[in-house]
């Protein structure tokens, strides 16, 4: 039986939602992740240091029993943040970045930014500050085909903001296109993306062949299986530019599976790490997996790398059809179905 001992990860793009969702999400992203980032979507959003500490502590709260598990907060950009609000940031010890979204480009984010250019001052104060940007990338125009919603936005919107901040670290959310991939590895080491591991498994075949399947709906939406190839080539290249994200999203069932608009989300915190050791398994870059998953995310972040570890072993097993998500249920990827690693322990430092 193949086994692989890593540094513990962490999870650098994740949704937890809130109130009594949390322990479900929680209990996932605290199973073998060390740190996350935590994404600020909620209604009303986190666009605020106080609310970002309220919004800790409910998570901390929520943790399982003698969890270390250590939230990174993101805050919410709206029309509505100045300079000042990054100032005021900057000065915490639990605001690790801020969060673009287009208006109406995802779940919950009516509340984001139309007039991104109007942003400017704050990006430059971002700059200033050395706090990172966290960019979900697709443009919003109706106009424009869902398939190139993300390159649209690379030259019309990422690439004069990375032109005009040098300085500024962005990192280009769970990135679904060989473009998005052309693009980072064109840009200096202030530019980096996450990479989930649904597009890494999946591509927009499996979502729509042979009818609409919910459960991989997801925004950025999957593409064709050559940017899929792409992706994992990006991932496992050892390129430290690329790391885990999952962009793990939970959504009561009925959400997710309406036929008039189903919710856009893929669950993977159940079995993230698994997820993604079968796929570098698959690619011959087991080796590589530990750089993707341990290092280059905090290295990225400015961050310290993580110092206790833990053991993957090749050993199939199948996962539950359903999770528990407060009331309600939800339908993991893999539901029903087997994966082919899993987690057998961690160790502490020292």
């Amino acid at each position: 039986m193949r086994q692989l001992t890593i540094t513990r990860p962490d999870d650098w793009h994740i949704h937890l939602r809130d109130d009594n969702y949390l322990p479900d999400t929680v209990r996932d992203a605290a199973r073998y992740f060390s740190r996350a980032i935590v994404m600020p979507n909620l209604q009303p959003p986190v666009d605020t240091a106080a609310r970002a500490a309220a919004y800790r502590a409910r998570i901390l709260s929520a943790r399982p029993e003698h969890s270390q598990f250590i939230p990174l907060m993101t805050l919410y950009i709206t029309p509505q943040t100045t300079p000042a609000t990054v100032a005021e940031a900057a000065t915490t010890d639990y605001i690790s970045a801020f969060k673009l979204y287009p208006a109406g480009a995802t779940t919950n984010s009516e509340a984001g930014v139309s007039a991104i250019d109007s942003l400017y001052p704050v990006f430059e104060a971002m700059q200033e500050n050395a706090v990172p940007l966290c960019i979900h990338g697709e443009v919003t125009n109706p106009a424009v085909d869902i398939f190139d919603r993300e390159q649209r936005f690379i030259d019309e919107t990422l690439a004069p903001i990375c032109d005009a901040f040098p300085g500024l670290k962005v990192i280009f959310e769970h990135i679904t296109t060989s473009q998005a991939v052309q693009f980072v590895q064109s840009r200096t080491h202030n530019v980096g993306a996450t990479i989930t591991a649904h597009h890494l498994l999946y591509n927009r075949n499996h979502m729509l062949a042979g009818g609409m399947r919910p459960i991989y709906y997801c925004l950025p939406v999957l593409k064709r299986n050559t940017h899929q190839t792409s992706l994992i080539e990006a991932a496992t290249s050892g390129d430290n530019r690329f790391f885990l994200g999952t962009d793990s999203a939970p959504h009561p069932r009925p959400a997710k599976e309406n036929p008039c608009g189903c919710a856009a989300g893929c669950y993977t915190a159940h079995a993230a790490i698994e997820l993604y050791a079968e796929i570098f398994d698959n690619a011959g870059a087991l080796d590589k997996l530990e750089g993707f998953a341990s290092f280059y995310g905090p290295d990225f972040y400015g961050l310290p790398r993580n110092s206790d570890t833990i053991t993957l072993v090749e050993k199939e097993w199948q996962v539950t059809p359903t999770l528990s998500f407060g009331p309600d249920q939800l339908v993991p990827i893999r539901g029903d179905e087997t994966i082919k690693w899993q987690v057998e322990g961690t160790h502490e430092s020292g």
